[in-house]
């Protein structure tokens, strides 16, 4: 006995109302649930059904039926009949399997994801000798050598000559290297360099001191530092020329200047505009380090106040000096720069290459008569604080901030300039087919 319900009639409107399931009884007498949906839709008073699409098939409890000869019950399993379905759609199944196809979209593939890298700290099964690649850098490095240009610049009588010779504890100045002391002071800023090789350690630099004579001795000392900017400028345009070659030499000789030693006067009331306007035009192209030379002509209170007053006039111009804030890596650097631009800068220091003995010591000094200043005692001037600073803290931050920052825009200026490459001389030509 089949049962078949039939949706009834519908309110008019063009909304889409599902009707009821409709429910078969099979030849066994279990109950089929259709899978399909019958909706009526009226438009324009014709009703008209349509297949809408799959249903969800809810599970219908099977209804019970005697056995034959027994006098229990069991439920009897469904039984799919092929070709058992509605007269007017034709069979369940196939229209079922059909509305599927159109209706489930094909499932997507999963992204594969990829494998948890393993720790950095994990376990390894044996040494392997990757901390040996430290040891093969410094045998490599102090085979090479290393190159350090440090720059002297300020007024004659300020101790230029005396501080690089306590900085390095040897004679490296120009006036330790044969100076004539009747040489009269130059009409105009000259330059003088001096090259040295110091070994420490096994390990050696070649080390140049670049001193300026005449800077800032004249009666009219206007655009003074044009000569000191000009030869910076020469030394960077050397390196390009030798870097641009097509064969160009395994390690390229490095005359850049690395670092610029500024000698402040001891005043103790504010900065000269020569000092202000050198520092102004001179931060750009290399790292200037301010210094007051001379440092034990003042007392500890005027020393301290005509730092911070250096400071000041320093920010106000927009001034910036070595270690400048941008070139900070990461907070451990920022923190140490800080403390040094904050408390440090700039240096008040006192240069001397004479010893004494103070309480069974030979330390390096100046003898005054009230005493002996001793150069590397924190209490009386901060050179120590400075030599820590250029040789055993920054000096190889100073070499990568000159390659890295003056250098590349000195370069990427030049290129831009002339097209992508410099201008080829007679020289750089004979060296080129000599190349070929």
């Amino acid at each position: 006995m089949e049962e078949d319900v039939s949706p009834g009639p519908r309110p008019a409107g063009p909304s889409r109302i599902p009707g009821p399931p409709l429910r078969r009884y099979g030849p066994s007498g279990t109950p089929t649930q259709r899978s399909c949906l019958w909706v009526t839709l009226r438009h324009g008073g014709t009703p008209w059904q349509r297949l809408r699409g799959p249903a969800p098939v809810t599970p219908v409890p099977p209804r019970p039926r005697h056995a034959p000869g027994s006098g229990g019950t069991e439920a009897a399993p469904a039984e799919k009949t092929p070709g058992t379905g509605d007269p007017r759609t034709g069979p369940v199944e196939s229209k079922t399997e059909s509305a599927m196809s159109e209706l489930v979209p094909e499932p997507r593939q999963k992204p594969v994801v990829p494998m948890k890298p393993m720790g950095i700290n994990a376990n390894l099964l044996g040494y392997i000798g990757i901390d040996t690649i430290i040891e093969q850098m410094r045998k490599k490095t102090m085979k090479t050598g290393f190159d350090f240009n440090i720059m002297v610049v300020g007024q004659s009588g300020l101790g230029k000559s005396t501080l690089v010779n306590t900085l390095f504890k040897s004679q490296v100045s120009r006036k330790s290297s044969g100076w004539n002391r009747e040489e009269k002071i130059p009409k105009t800023v000259e330059i003088k360099a001096i090259g040295h090789v110091i070994e420490e350690g096994g390990v050696k630099m070649k080390l140049t001191v670049i001193d300026t004579p005449g800077f800032g001795d004249q009666i009219n000392n206007e655009n003074c530092w044009e000569p000191i900017e000009k030869y910076i400028n020469e030394q960077y345009e050397k390196f390009l020329k030798e870097e641009v070659n097509i064969a160009r030499k395994k390690r390229i000789p490095d005359t850049r200047v690395h670092c610029c030693l500024y000698f402040i006067s001891p005043t103790g009331h504010s900065l000269r505009p020569l000092d202000l306007e050198f520092m102004k035009h001179l931060s750009k192209v290399v790292n200037i380090i301010p210094v007051i030379a001379k440092a034990d002509t003042m007392t500890l209170e005027e020393k301290i106040e005509f730092k911070q007053r250096v400071r000041k006039e320093l920010e106000v111009n927009g001034i910036e000096f070595y270690p400048q804030k941008e070139f900070d890596e990461d907070l451990e650097d920022k923190t140490e720069n800080d403390k040094i631009r904050q408390e440090s800068m700039p240096f008040a220091v006192v240069g001397s290459d004479k010893e004494y003995q103070v309480n069974g010591k030979r330390v390096l000094g100046r003898k005054t008569p009230w005493g002996i200043i001793e150069v590397e005692n924190l209490t009386h001037c901060e050179f120590a604080l400075l030599r820590d600073f250029v040789i055993r803290t920054h000096l190889q931050d100073l070499k990568e901030v000159t390659h890295n920052i003056h250098y590349e825009t000195y370069r990427a200026k030049r290129l831009n300039d002339n097209g992508g490459l410099p201008p080829m001389t007679a020289e750089t030509e004979e060296n080129h087919e000599s190349n070929l």
